[in-house]
């Protein structure tokens, strides 16, 4: 016979419990079989069941206590499974981990997937690749008593995890005040004119420098990497002044620059005229030397030549004188011999109307430009030649009456 076969000696089976249910045939009691399940789960924690035959009250308390274990069976399994979850985590390319167990420094951890006990470790991480930024601006006294305003920025990494977490409370805030303090240090040691110009990259240096230096000092774990002047002006209250000054200045350097251009300009060329003469002179000097050299080698020579034969060289020399001297004048003064007075000749007058084959023209022409063919030589050789003849006769009539 089926479980469910209707009977009159009420011998059907249920299959979610083991006691008889008589004739009646809805569906099974939802809480019957919870109730079930947990006194399964009271035994597998090690609780007691709950018999068949307890009275109303005493089922109605083990029904409270099976639910409150199943929820606290339930709790623990998150609380795990949580713990699973919380005691697991990564660490990026850029970041670094610095574990803290029992709130003391344990270690620094690199990228990657990372373990942890779950509310013993807690884990800071701190990115040491991105450049964080700071600016400051203010109003700070020289070394000549100035007042200057200063814009700057300061670019910094964090190089030491572990100083940035736990040495320092607030390492960000220091590093402002830091910074306030090198720049108004190194500003106090300069003079107006150098921090708004030239001096401006100098000051900028020394600021990184101190400000490095005072990092480290507090064990800030930061890494200044750079420190710019953006700006420096005087306050606005004086500015058209410091304009007006630093006009001056700017004219100043241009006038300085347009000089050194000039000198840059004169002074070679003084050099190479000075050079220039040097060299003439001493060329001058080489000629001298050689003229007067080559003088004296012809005259020793003429010297050697006149010792042999004194009256020949003695009219070869007079020859060759009265050649280069007559040779550039149009005028001839000839002394007749035996004769008591000189007589002149004048060529260019005789040439002017000498009669020539070629005619006038040729023979001025011939004139002007001082040159003689031999015709014209010719011609006036015979008519000095007639002028002599004429003279001496002349002469000797008059010395005959005498």
């Amino acid at each position: 016979m089926a479980w469910n076969e209707p009977g009159g000696n009420r011998n059907d089976k249920d299959p979610w419990g083991g006691g008889n249910r008589g004739n009646d045939q809805g569906p099974p009691d939802l809480d019957e079989a919870l109730k079930k399940g947990m006194e399964k789960l009271n035994k597998l924690f090690g609780g007691k069941p709950n018999g068949s035959g307890d009275s109303g009250s005493s089922g109605s308390g083990n029904g409270s206590g099976a639910a409150f274990g199943g929820i606290f069976v339930i709790v623990i399994i998150g609380l795990l499974i949580l713990l699973a979850v919380e005691s697991v985590y990564t660490v990026d390319e850029r970041e670094r981990a610095v574990v803290l167990r029992f709130g003391k420094y344990s270690e620094t951890l690199g990228p990657g997937l990372q373990f942890k006990l779950p509310l013993v470790d807690r884990v800071e991480k701190v990115d040491v690749t991105r450049v964080r930024s700071a600016a400051t601006r203010g109003h700070m006294l020289t070394e000549d008593e100035n007042i200057v305003e200063i814009n700057l920025a300061v670019q910094y990494v964090v190089k030491d995890p572990k100083a940035f977490v736990l040495d320092i409370r607030n390492a960000e805030r220091t590093l402002d005040y830091a910074t306030d303090a090198a720049l108004r240090h190194e500003v106090g040691s300069a003079e107006l004119h150098q921090v708004l110009t030239e001096g401006r990259s100098v000051l900028a240096v020394r600021t990184q420098e101190r400000l490095q230096k005072s990092m480290d000092f507090y064990h800030s774990g930061l890494q200044v990497s750079k420190v710019n002047i953006e700006s420096t002006q005087a306050p606005a209250e004086v500015q058209d002044a410091f304009q007006d000054v630093q006009r001056a200045k700017e004219d100043e350097q241009r006038v300085k620059a347009e000089a050194e251009a000039y000198r840059n300009k004169v002074v070679p060329e003084a050099r190479g005229m000075a050079q220039r003469i040097l060299e003439e002179a001493s060329a001058y000097k080489e000629e001298v030397i050689a003229r007067a050299k080559g003088d004296t080698s012809r005259f020793l020579k003429l010297l050697s030549v006149y010792d042999k034969a004194p009256d020949v060289t003695r009219e070869r020399l007079y020859i060759d004188t009265m050649q280069r001297v007559m040779s550039k004048s149009s005028k001839v003064l000839v002394d007749v011999e035996g004769g008591n007075n000189m007589m002149y000749l004048p060529l260019d007058k005789m040439m002017s109307s000498s009669p020539t084959v070629s005619g006038s023209a040729s023979v001025s022409g011939s004139a002007g430009s001082g040159r003689l063919n031999s015709d014209e030589i010719g011609s006036l050789t015979d008519r000095v030649l007639q002028e002599l003849r004429t003279r001496q006769s002349d002469n000797t009539t008059r010395r005959g009456r005498e």
